[in-house]
């Protein structure tokens, strides 16, 4: 008899605990290794977008689910890409520009809060991350050298000078990424220049170059200039 009642109690224990959706019963979490949703904003072209950068290991499907619950973006891998998983996702929304969509219709699509990134992995695991996104867009950076059309000789190092760019409200500036063709180099807040080698300059070359502000939640803010190499 007290057999019967331990096993009698042990399964409703087993019922209730599941029922309950214990821990026991929950499929396996694994975390994303970076979860990221942010804001870019092109000074000179005055446009903006919304991106997304993801990263984590053999998982098939995602979706990604704004403050107020909804879904804003979804995929899932099929056949190989299905059986085998994917990595990493980077991804960038269309980018209208800021004379043609009011700054505050565009930032109403995408409110400031935590997004939920969650999917599977192949192995049937839960997929989880999260990424903050806000509306902290740092201000433009003030390009000192060199001046926009510059000849230079492609001989020697071109040095690209800006200012500091002040903190946005709320934030603050972590660093500073330029980018001139195949070069690209990311910087510290502290520094406000960065010298491009000679052995990436051809001559009689146009180039187009971008600096990028980058503010402690990942907006960042681009101005682009350009120099051309003497013949």
């Amino acid at each position: 008899m007290h057999t019967h009642m331990r096993r009698l109690s042990l399964f409703l224990v087993a019922v209730i605990t599941l029922s309950l959706g214990s821990p026991v019963w929950a499929a396996r979490k694994v975390p994303l290794a970076i979860s990221r949703i942010y804001i870019e904003y092109n000074y000179t072209a005055n446009d903006l977008g919304f991106h997304v950068f993801l990263d984590g290991e053999d998982w098939k499907c995602l979706k990604i689910i704004n403050p107020a619950g909804r879904t804003v973006f979804e995929v899932e891998g099929k056949h190989g890409f299905g059986d085998l998983g994917m990595t990493e996702l980077f991804f960038e929304g269309a980018e209208p520009s800021l004379d043609e969509v009011e700054l505050e219709t565009l930032l109403a699509l995408f409110p400031e809060g935590k997004y939920r990134f969650v999917g599977k992995m192949v192995d049937g695991a839960d997929l989880v991350g999260t990424g903050t996104l806000t509306h902290r867009v740092p201000e433009a950076p003030n390009i000192v050298s060199p001046a926009e059309g510059d000849t230079v000789d492609s001989s020697e190092p071109v040095v690209i000078e800006w200012e500091p760019v002040e903190n946005p409200q709320g934030s603050r500036i972590v660093g500073y990424q330029v980018i001139v063709g195949s070069f690209s180099v990311t910087l510290p807040a502290s520094k406000t220049h960065v010298t491009v080698p000679a052995e990436f300059l051809e001559p009689g070359t146009l180039y187009l170059f971008e600096v990028l502000a980058i503010e402690a939640g990942g907006n960042q803010t681009i101005t682009e200039s350009s120099f051309e190499t003497e013949p």
